[in-house]
């Protein structure tokens, strides 16, 4: 590339939800520390709450034109809605959503730093052909573990087999293998029938199945955000999938980040002022929701464990808006729990005084438990959570289920004796610390995932 020859300029487009916008921002930050500018593109709605959750006014990483353009489009739906309810807005993003991306890059081709690729996240696989129509190359990136993209990518052989029916339900439920190499799935926790009802589920399945035609005519690179030491065996079935992994949002001051909520930092001072591996760190993400009952059951088993605890209470995360703490719950654990709204979570597991981490297994809070050598307590919710923690308990073994009752229930009783049986696990504990010592060797010089960002980066350098 000639000296008057424009920087590369790669727009990024994430699906809206936390854990995507989270790693989409940092894969951004990679790309602007090896020459890049970024255009990253949110919802409106999204858009909103990151530049809302920044500690102050931000507007750019580096001089005019900023490196890293935050620019929205519309996601099709009214100001009101529901942006939880998986069906409506994946619905709406699939009508709304390419002629609006297809204008942005119209225009920004006419700018001082054109755009020369695009990178879509695999759940906005329908980006790749507004990408091919424009004649920009193109590349996906998945948020999820290799298996559960793997999973998705697979969807044509797996109805060839008959192991799911054309709408993407299980024609019977039991423990299967993509191949030998593999480790075993469940085929109820497939992660596109984990999402909301069966309605929901269809939507999405159909979301997924089209998007796999896009990405075999028009994406050069299928990237996910995980390391080879973590699942080789699905790397060596699907070799066209380069991890570049793991992705550690939060590490880089003065960056935004991509949080849908301001974090509460003064929990770090708190955590300085507790003993050395004594707190168990309890956050659900950004989706989970609690019934109420199970709410309380949750506080009241954080209060019998007997150990010290930091617990992320997000205003949304039980199904009333008015959360019910027990009776005196607050006052009894005072001095020895602290609550937030929201946490700098890489920042808080990587702190000395955190000794495992309940968890409700979204990748990015795998990727980041792992990479800070904590054990889990798994406690999943929907999606590819529930394969996220057959990764983490039956194949890592760095980590323990929670189990419910007869009535759906995880108990108070059950917490307590988990969290006392996890502590107590050395062996679990030294897997932890093993799989944090694999996870700094592939982002390091000369590491799988280093050196797969490598041969990436320097591909989209080059002219079309």
């Amino acid at each position: 590339m000639g000296s008057s020859s424009p920087p590369p300029h790669a727009l990024v487009i994430p699906y809206p939800a936390q854990g995507h916008v989270i790693s989409f921002m940092e894969l951004s930050h990679r790309l602007i520390d090896r020459g890049f500018h970024v255009t990253f593109v949110n919802t409106d709605f999204d858009h909103a709450r990151v530049m809302a959750s920044l500690p102050g006014p931000w507007s750019g990483t580096g001089p005019t034109p900023p490196l890293l353009r935050l620019v929205s489009i519309p996601d099709g739906l009214e100001p009101g809605a529901d942006r939880n309810d998986l069906k409506r807005l994946t619905l709406a993003l699939r009508e709304h959503m390419p002629g609006l991306l297809e204008e942005l890059l119209v225009h920004a081709a006419s700018g001082e730093s054109p755009v020369t690729c695009v990178i879509v996240d695999h759940c906005m696989a329908w980006a790749l052909d507004v990408a091919k129509k424009i004649g920009l190359r193109a590349a996906v990136f998945s948020t999820t573990s290799a298996g559960a993209l793997v999973m998705a990518l697979n969807i044509p052989k797996m109805i060839d087999d008959g192991t799911i029916d054309a709408n993407g339900v299980p024609t019977e439920h039991r423990m299967i293998r993509l191949s030998p190499q593999m480790p075993p799935m469940n085929t109820a926790h497939f992660w596109w029938n984990c999402l909301g009802d069966a309605s929901t589920n269809q939507v999405f399945f159909d979301y997924l199945r089209r998007g796999n035609k896009y990405i075999d005519t028009a994406a050069e690179w299928i990237l996910c955000n995980s390391f080879s030491h973590v699942e080789s065996p699905v790397f060596k079935y699907a070799p066209k999938v380069r991890p570049i992994g793991p992705l550690l949002p939060g590490l880089r001051p003065g960056r935004p980040v991509g949080r849908f909520w301001p974090e509460d930092s003064s929990c770090e001072d708190w955590l300085n002022q507790q003993p050395p591996k004594s707190v168990v760190y309890v956050s659900f993400g950004s989706f989970t929701i609690f019934d109420p009952r199970q709410f309380q059951e949750l506080a009241l088993g954080l209060e019998i464990m007997g150990q010290r605890f930091l617990w992320v209470v997000r205003h949304d995360l039980t199904e009333k808006t008015n959360m019910a703490f027990p009776g005196g719950f607050e006052e009894r654990v005072a001095g020895r729990g602290r609550i937030v709204d929201w946490s700098p979570q890489q920042r808080v597991l990587a702190h000395p005084s955190v000794v495992c981490f309940v968890s409700h297994c979204g990748w990015n809070s795998t990727m980041e438990g792992i990479t800070n050598g904590l054990p889990f307590l798994c406690w999943p919710y929907f999606g590819d959570q529930f394969l996220n923690e057959s990764y983490i308990c039956d194949l890592w073994k760095v980590g323990l289920k929670l189990s419910k009752d007869i009535e759906g229930m995880v108990t108070k009783e059950e917490i307590g004796a988990k969290v006392k049986a996890l502590l107590g696990d050395g062996e679990v504990v030294g897997r932890a610390l093993q799989l944090k010592e694999m996870a700094s060797m592939s982002i390091a010089k000369r590491g799988s995932s280093y050196d797969n960002f490598n041969e990436f980066v320097e591909s989209m350098m080059k002219v079309a």
